[in-house]
């Protein structure tokens, strides 16, 4: 068996008291692609820099092959040392390697290498510290999140990049697509200690579960020994003195362990305040358009979304989501069109800069809005401390600022607040940025169930695959479709992925071809006509509408009379009834008109 490139061997390393590491191990041998995964705080990222050799353990060994190379990819890079972002990703190449790569992996990842670092935001660090990173092919490459603040394209590209390298790779993301498409074998930080699972990702959970369950049945055996030892010094017989002083040593071990137990760490809980159910139309936009000076960032584009939709918005960074988000949700108007928004709406937004976060306040200001010690629910008030627990925060973190947490907590804290109102319609700009895999699942389990309707900017393909009911793609030039389904269903329909979206230029050439050319159950679909009768009904229905909707006001006035039923039961039975039937003849007629007039679009379309 070949020697291992890297090894870590029994690495342990305390923070603030409190042990972050205790006994972890981590292996990489040639080529090998490793996922290295853990709650927030779990301290995968702090191994990955001990393995770098940026940190230097408490206790453990390090080894690695001499001659060999290593390159780490930071969360928080600094540039601060260059002059320009060329000079900093061509600082990472050694004798004998390409000297234009660093400048084709910028061009590819959106810099021009001219670039001043200040002027750069931190997405564009980001950037600039994965060409850096990639410049050289080392042996070992060591990345940290290296999707965040990358759009589709960019990450389907990264992805495609480091399949074909040499490279042993030693990944931390909480991008579920990217970790399964890339990963060969797992290595899980549980509690401080490394477990590895000689499979990629996509094994992991159900891995992960059996360890748990594993776990539980050896904690019940251990409370059943200690049951039994207990019973024996109380009414056992007297034995030999040194016979029984050990059997004393061994309960009180065995007592130690079970005190000592670590269980798993806590789950998010996450609930969200739920409003009045809103009308069944909640935006419908007819014709937008939206052009900044530089060409259309949206044009002509309509779109109709009813209750309990979940439409994902995808599109290459500077495609417009976040303004088409705006201009859906009324927050921007439209330079031509219009957007209706339904009745009884109550709109809670997530934005995906954390901005509305302000760096001195802390916890618990952010969560009462007041700063005292209650938050304000929909099922009623609740101590801050406690809702905090329901988010992974430690009580001590109440009064923490917010310039204090880390990237995951001050998700988790705009979250938290998020979910406290109450709403039926949810605005949702990249919300999984920096959140770890079991509290995306959490949130992906409560837009599930959620009630309302829900509009989504991601990134996360897999996510957006488990949630979306349609994803509107940017095809380019300000031109925008809706897809049913999630990512995978938009690729399948497309015939390809984000990454081959066409620059902006002419609006008719900007389509791809695969978006022409519709599968042929769609393009049957769409020979067929409207026959008269529907054409009849569609512009009939609208005053039937209306008149259903004045009986049913008449019936309802009268049914407010309070002394209706004790003076005419009948008439109020009989009332009740008629109202019964307008109601139901109502909703079947909306049904009815909403079919049409979607069909009707879809004609006017070809």
């Amino acid at each position: 068996m070949a020697p291992p490139l890297l090894h870590l061997r029994d690495i342990a390393l305390t923070f603030g008291g409190t042990p972050l590491l205790t006994s972890a191990e981590l292996q990489v041998g040639e080529g090998d692609r490793i996922g290295l995964v853990g709650r927030n705080g779990s301290g995968k990222s702090t191994l990955l820099k001990i393995a770098a050799g940026l940190v230097e353990a408490d206790h453990g060994e390090r080894f690695v092959q001499p001659g060999r190379t290593i390159r780490y990819l930071p969360q928080e890079p600094d540039l601060s040392a260059y002059a320009t972002v060329l000079d900093y990703a061509s600082g990472g190449l050694a004798p004998g390697d390409d000297p234009y790569r660093a400048q084709y992996l910028l061009d590819v990842l959106g810099l021009t290498g001219r670039e001043a670092p200040a002027q750069l935001s931190g997405g564009e660090k980001r950037r600039a510290a994965l060409a850096r990173t990639l410049a050289p092919e080392p042996d070992i490459l060591l990345l940290d999140e290296p999707t965040n603040h990358l759009d589709l394209p960019a990450i389907e590209w990264l992805e495609s990049e480091l399949a074909s390298m040499r490279s042993a790779i030693v990944l931390i993301s909480h991008d579920r697509r990217f970790l399964a498409d890339l990963t060969r074998a797992t290595v899980w930080i549980d509690r401080g200690i490394a477990r590895r699972l000689d499979k990629g990702f996509a094994h992991f959970e159900a891995w992960r579960d059996e360890v748990f369950e594993q776990e539980e049945r050896d904690q019940q055996k251990l409370a059943q020994k200690i049951k039994r030892e207990e019973h024996w010094m109380t009414y056992g017989v007297t034995a030999r003195r040194k016979r029984n002083m050990r059997r004393v040593r061994e309960l009180a071990d065995l007592r130690a362990q079970k005190k000592d137990h670590r269980g798993p760490q806590g789950t998010v809980k996450l609930t969200v305040g739920e409003m009045e159910v809103s009308g069944k139309r909640v935006i419908e936009a007819r014709g937008i358009s939206k052009d900044y000076g530089s060409g259309p960032v949206v044009k002509d584009f309509s779109l109709r979304i009813l209750r309990g939709d979940r439409v994902g918005l995808v599109g290459a960074n500077g495609a417009g989501k976040t303004t088409l988000l705006k201009l859906l949700t009324g927050e921007l108007q439209p330079d031509s069109g219009e957007v209706i928004l339904g009745s009884g709406l109550t709109m809670v937004t997530m934005d995906q800069s954390r901005e509305t976060l302000k760096d001195e306040d802390t916890v618990a200001e952010v969560l009462t809005g007041s700063g005292g010690d209650t938050v304000m629910l929909p099922d009623g008030p609740r101590h801050v401390v406690s809702y905090m627990k329901d988010f992974l925060f430690a009580p001590e973190q109440a009064r923490t600022p917010v310039a204090a947490l880390s990237g995951g907590e001050r998700g988790r804290l705009m979250l938290a607040r998020a979910l406290a109102r109450s709403s039926n319609l949810l605005v949702l700009d990249e919300p999984t940025n920096d959140l770890d895999l079991e509290t995306l699942d959490l949130l992906q389990e409560m837009l599930s169930d959620y009630p309302g309707t829900v509009l989504l900017v991601s990134h996360d393909r897999d996510f957006l695959d488990r949630v979306a009911t349609s994803t509107v793609f940017a095809e380019g030039g300000g031109l925008w479709r809706e897809y049913a389904g999630g990512y995978s269903d938009m690729v399948a329909q497309r015939g390809e992925g984000v990454s081959a979206r066409k620059g902006a230029g002419d609006a008719g050439s900007a389509r791809p071809a695969a978006a022409k050319e519709k599968p042929a159950e769609e393009r049957a679909k769409k020979k067929s006509r409207m026959s008269f009768t529907q054409q009849h009904q569609l512009k009939t229905l609208p005053k039937e509408i209306e008149k259903l909707g004045k009986e049913i006001g008449k019936l309802q006035g009268e049914l407010e009379d309070q002394t209706l039923y004790a003076r005419d039961p009948k008439r109020f039975d009989a009332l009740m009834a008629k109202l019964t039937e307008l109601q139901t003849k109502l909703a079947a007629a909306e049904d009815t008109w909403l079919e049409l007039e979607m069909l009707a679009e879809e004609e006017a379309a070809d």
